[in-house]
């Protein structure tokens, strides 16, 4: 049975892995909307000294909630590709319009998350995918609860087009790990791509996130 480990061992094993996009190490988090996606890649990206982070919420529209791989591939992927920094306007959704530009640099380490950051376009270009495991309709519950009644039918259209976009394209079947909340913080354990020898389980002890 494997020891657990630490967020800062488990950040320690992410930056040295080889890079995967130019001098970048990407890193995605998937997982189904409310899952604790956004909150877990915070505390990783502290434990790996600040490195950026980039939602996805901010890459989709109303519009386009999964149709935006060409804007981040034309935008984000393939500037960081050929070492040069990102340019890329993040989505307002309350006055529904890109806002200013943004610059992201090609750091050693680079967390992307969201729903459809294991994608099948952006996995190639990814050195882990890291799955959050928590069951859609609990994850679910937890977006409505922290959203509120006046998002309800945002996310009745949202459920459907998660639904298809899993349907289609699942990003589970390929994480390296699966990431776990519990009352102690986190266990990592081995998912479908990886196995037991090369992928630790990982906790840390500052208590259940929020979704």
């Amino acid at each position: 049975m494997e020891h657990p480990q630490s967020l800062q061992s488990l950040a320690r094993e992410l930056a040295a892995l080889p890079p995967s996009l130019g001098p970048v190490r990407l890193i995605g988090i998937d997982g189904h909307a409310g899952s604790g996606k956004s909150t877990f890649a915070d505390r990783l990206a502290g434990a790996l000294g600040g490195a950026p982070v980039l939602h996805l919420d901010d890459v989709a529209t109303h519009e386009e909630l999964f149709g935006w791989w060409g804007r981040l591939r034309e935008q984000v992927v393939a500037p960081l590709a050929a070492g040069r920094s990102a340019r890329w306007a993040p989505y307002d959704w309350v006055e529904r319009r890109f806002g200013p530009e943004r610059v992201l640099e090609p750091a050693p380490v680079l967390l992307v998350e969201g729903v459809g950051a294991g994608r099948r376009e952006l996995r190639p270009y990814l050195a882990r995918l890291l799955w959050m495991e928590t069951a859609r309709t609990t994850s679910w519950g937890r977006g409505r609860n922290r959203d509120g009644r006046e998002l309800s039918d945002f996310w009745d259209g949202w459920e459907r087009a998660e639904l298809a976009h899993f349907a289609d394209d699942p990003s589970r079947p390929f994480a390296d790990a699966l990431v776990h909340q519990s009352g102690t913080g986190y266990e990592w354990t081995s998912g479908a791509a990886a196995t037991p020898e090369t992928r630790p389980s990982v906790t840390e002890g500052d208590g259940l996130p929020q979704a």
